[in-house]
């Protein structure tokens, strides 16, 4: 089974090279497919003078999480394709427990949940409050019961999130997949995962517009396709 593992990064020079190195760790046949969303803090560099193992692509322009994962779609050729954020707060020694429904045969998605009892770093009250109205939101009309829509793993059969049309450009990729795969009648899993949050001195991006542009998502993508 190989894994094709998608990395979008926008300024994370200081975190890029370790991120790529734990997911060469791992211990699966794997691609690592990252895509540079036009970073100005020398990320790009990075990638290209440490290009062997990877596949790398660029924006010329930034365009955000979902553009990126919308450039990496057609050069997907493993079976399952996890997303994976180019920052420290995702550990890839997580990958056996995100795929193993996927390899068992029960599920075609599978979303790593931040809440279901994993280690995390204790952070902030508001961004927890923040998620849980967009979760419920989401759950109100996928009529899914999940508990952290908002999370950063995602795992797809690859053949399932190739037939997804990716619209959303910045952070409305994660209610955007959600509201899809719902409609698709998608198998969908959560297992809890491990989470070594930041804050914001540490280079943390989504803030409060996120949080309303999620919400503008969840509509569209549920009541309006």
């Amino acid at each position: 089974m190989k894994l094709s593992v998608v990395i979008p990064v926008y300024n994370e020079a200081g975190t890029i090279l370790e991120i790529i190195q734990r997911v060469k760790e791992a211990p699966f046949e794997k691609e690592i497919i990252v895509v540079d969303d036009s970073s100005n803090d020398g990320t790009a560099h990075l990638l290209k003078e440490n290009s062997e193992g990877i596949k790398a692509l660029f924006h010329d322009r930034n365009k955000g999480k979902g553009a990126a994962i919308r450039t990496a779609l057609p050069h997907i050729t493993g079976e399952i394709a996890i997303i994976q954020d180019a920052d420290l707060e995702y550990h890839p020694s997580e990958y056996p427990h995100l795929i193993s429904p996927i390899l068992n045969g029960v599920a075609d998605v599978v979303y790593g949940s931040r809440f279901q009892g994993g280690t995390h770093r204790v952070l902030y009250f508001w961004h927890s409050v923040g998620n849980q109205i967009i979760t419920t939101l989401s759950n109100m009309l996928t009529d899914l019961n999940l508990s952290d829509m908002e999370t950063g793993y995602k795992v797809f059969r690859s053949e399932v999130l190739k037939k997804i049309k990716i619209e959303s450009n910045r952070f409305g990729f994660e209610p955007e997949i959600t509201a899809k795969v719902a409609k698709m009648g998608c198998r969908i899993y959560e297992v809890p995962i491990s989470y070594w949050g930041r804050d914001y001195s540490e280079g943390k991006k989504i803030n409060w517009k996120d949080g309303l542009a999620a919400i503008y998502w969840i509509i569209k993508f549920n009541i309006f396709r």
